[in-house]
């Protein structure tokens, strides 16, 4: 992962093809640990979508809000191709967060 972003924009699953949540922050550790905690999303809490699945990192607010409304606007299975393209297993990849 790039550790010099802006803004990162996330996707959390329940596990593998669970339930998924899709969220926006300029600081991706500090924020899962605030979903981890119950400190996050009801939504990702009340489903339990705290594994990270996905992160991409973007140089400004404005393109990493942008890219995550467009993808909470996708189908569910596009979702699925972003995150197999690259953690086919839907590892949790929180432990390489704490660069950021």
């Amino acid at each position: 992962m790039h550790y010099d972003a802006i803004m990162w924009v996330y996707l959390l699953a329940s596990k593998k093809g669970g339930t998924l949540y899709v969220g926006v922050t300029n600081s991706l550790s500090r924020r899962i640990l605030e979903h981890r905690e119950g400190r996050g999303s009801e939504f990702a809490s009340r489903y339990r979508a705290l594994r990270l699945v996905y992160a991409e990192h973007y140089e400004t607010p404005e393109e990493a809000i942008a890219q995550e409304k467009r993808i909470k606007h996708w189908r569910r299975r596009w979702k699925i191709e972003l995150i197999e393209r690259s953690n086919p297993d839907w590892n949790d990849l929180y432990p390489t967060t704490h660069l950021d």
